[in-house]
C-alpha cells in the first residue's frame, strides 16, 4: 500500500496541478448547447479557455462574469446578472453551467439566491436551465471539479424515476471521468451497442470535442448529450461509472433514481477489461462477441511482446490520481517499476497506486524524485516536457493539457484495443530513444543459450 504525503514547500514552482473550476467547466462541455460560465475574474476563465484551445485546436466556449477588485468586495451579483443576459440575448444556449471561482467563493456570493433573483426579474429566463456548481481554485483539482459537476448536473436536471413507467433495459447510464478522451468514449460506444445496449454519455465530449467540423457556426458547444436527454437518465436499468472520482456521481443517480451503479475504477488493462465484457454479458444474457474475444488476443500478445522493452523500467509518472492509479496498474502489470509518483489531490485510489510513496506536489518535485531515483521514463501532461529533457529520459505524453503534439482528442487508452495501442506507443517510444541515443541494454535483459530473458516481476 502507497504511502500518501504532501508536499511542504511553500508554493507551487513548475505546476501539474489543473484547477477546479476548469475541470467543472470541462463537464459542461459534454453537453449540446452548453455555454459554461466561470464566476470570478476574467483571468480565471482566459486560462482555462488558453487551455482547452491548444489541447484540442478546436474552438471552445468559456464566458465569465469579469469580477472586477470593487464588484468582489461589494457582491457579484450585478456582474453575474449582466453575463447571463449578455449569454442568453447573443448565444441562445441550451443551458449555462455556472462554476464560482476562489475570488467569489472567498467572498462568499450566495450564486443560487442570485439566481433566483434574476429569474424573478426577468421572466425570459424562468425555462431556461442553470446548473451551478461550487467549486474553489484553493482547493481540491481538477479531477474533483469534474465530478461535483456531474453529480450537481445529475441533481438538477434528471427527473426522478417514474414507477408508472418500465425500466428501459436495453439503456444503460455511463457517467466517464475526466481522464477519459473522446477517442475512448467512442471506443466504450462501440462496445456497449456490440452487446446490444444504448449508452447514455454524461457528459459527453465525444460529441462535442471530438474535432468534427459542423453544418454551421455555433457560439455554444457543438454536440454532447441534450437536455432532454439527461432528463429520461432515470429510466434506465444501470448506471456504469468509471473512475474513482466518479462514485459521488454514480451515488448521487442512484438516490435520484433508484438505478444500481457499477464503478469501474479502470479500463485501462488486461484484467479490468475482461470485468467490463463479463458485467456487459451479465446484464444483457448476451455471450462476449468473437471481436472482443480477437482483440483479448491482440491485447495479450501485445503484453508478451512490449514487456521485453517496458520490464524493468523505472517510471516517474506525474498525473491526476485516477489517471495515475489506471497508468501505473497497467505498466506494472508489465514489469515496470514506478519509482515515482506525483499527483494533484488526495484520493483514496492512491494507496493503491504499484509504489512505495505517492506525493501530492508539482512537477518540480517529480523531476527531483526521477533524478535521485533513477527513473528512465517520465509520463505527464505537456508542461512536463522540459523536465523529461533536463533528465535526458524519454517523455510520454498523457493527460490534460496536451498542447505540443496533435490528436490528444482522439488518444484511446481504454478497452482491449485501446490498450494495446497504448503499449505499442510506450514501447516504441523506449526503442526510438534507446536508437537515437545509443543507450544499453536493460539490467533486466538477461541472453542464455535458450535465448532472450527479461526479469519482470509483474509478469510473474
Amino acid at each position: 500500500m502507497a504511502i500518501v504525503t504532501t508536499s511542504k514547500k511553500a508554493c507551487s514552482v513548475n505546476p501539474l496541478k489543473m484547477s477546479q473550476p476548469i475541470g467543472g467547466s470541462f463537464a459542461f462541455m459534454g453537453l449540446r448547447g452548453a455555454m459554461p460560465l466561470l464566476h470570478g475574474p476574467q483571468g480565471c476563465a482566459s486560462f482555462g479557455l488558453t487551455l482547452f484551445v491548444r489541447h484540442f485546436n478546436e474552438a471552445v466556449p468559456m464566458q465569465t462574469t469579469a469580477m472586477s477588485e470593487v464588484a468582489t468586495v461589494l457582491g457579484g451579483h450585478e456582474n453575474l446578472e449582466q453575463a447571463i443576459l449578455n449569454i442568453y440575448n447573443r448565444a441562445q444556449p441550451e443551458i449555462i453551467g455556472i462554476n464560482s471561482t476562489g475570488v467569489t467563493e472567498t467572498n462568499g456570493d450566495d450564486v443560487e439566491a442570485f439566481i433566483r433573483l434574476i429569474r424573478r426579474k426577468h421572466p425570459q429566463l424562468e425555462e431556461l436551465p442553470f446548473v451551478y456548481v461550487s467549486t474553489p481554485d484553493f482547493k481540491d483539482a481538477f479531477q474533483d471539479g469534474w465530478g461535483k459537476t456531474v453529480a450537481r448536473m445529475i441533481e438538477v436536471l434528471v427527473a426522478p424515476f417514474d414507477p408508472a413507467r418500465p425500466r428501459d433495459a436495453s439503456r444503460v447510464n455511463v457517467l466517464p471521468g475526466c481522464h477519459l478522451t473522446p477517442g475512448d468514449l467512442d471506443e466504450l460506444r462501440t462496445i456497449f451497442e456490440d452487446f446490444g445496449l444504448k449508452p447514455c454519455f454524461l457528459p459527453d465530449l465525444a460529441g462535442s470535442l471530438d474535432g468534427h467540423i459542423p453544418d454551421e457556426f455555433t457560439p455554444t458547444t457543438i454536440g454532447g448529450i441534450g437536455v432532454d436527454e439527461i432528463a429520461t437518465m432515470g429510466q434506465v436499468a444501470w448506471t456504469i461509472a468509471i473512475g474513482g472520482h466518479m462514485r459521488r456521481a454514480a451515488e448521487t443517480m442512484q438516490v435520484r433514481t433508484g438505478a444500481p451503479f457499477r464503478l469501474f475504477e479502470r479500463l485501462c488493462g488486461l484484467i479490468p477489461n475482461d470485468e467490463l465484457m463479463a458485467f456487459l454479458s451479465q446484464i444483457t444474457g448476451r455471450s462476449v462477441p468473437s471481436k472482443y474475444r480477437r482483440q483479448r488476443g491482440q491485447l495479450a500478445d501485445a503484453m508478451l511482446d512490449a514487456h521485453f522493452h517496458i520490464g524493468g523500467r523505472k517510471l516517474a509518472i506525474g498525473a491526476e490520481p485516477d489517471l495515475l492509479f489506471d497508468l501505473s496498474s497497467s505498466l506494472h502489470e508489465l514489469g515496470a517499476q514506478v519509482t515515482a509518483a506525483v499527483t494533484t489531490t488526495n484520493s483514496p485510489v492512491l494507496q493503491r497506486v504499484r509504489t512505495e510513496d505517492v506525493l501530492i506536489g508539482d512537477l518540480e518535485d517529480l523531476e527531483e524524485l526521477a533524478r535521485s531515483r533513477d527513473c528512465d521514463l517520465l509520463m505527464s501532461h505537456s508542461h512536463g516536457r522540459q523536465a523529461a529533457s533536463r533528465l535526458n529520459v524519454p517523455f510520454f505524453r498523457v493527460g490534460f493539457p496536451m498542447f505540443d503534439r496533435l490528436g490528444a482528442a482522439h488518444l484511446t487508452m481504454v478497452g482491449y484495443r485501446g490498450t494495446r495501442d497504448l503499449i505499442f506507443d510506450i514501447a516504441n517510444l523506449i526503442i526510438a530513444d534507446r536508437e537515437i541515443n545509443h543507450r544499453p541494454t536493460p539490467d533486466s535483459w538477461r541472453f542464455t543459450n535458450s535465448g532472450l530473458q527479461v526479469d519482470s516481476p509483474g509478469l510473474h
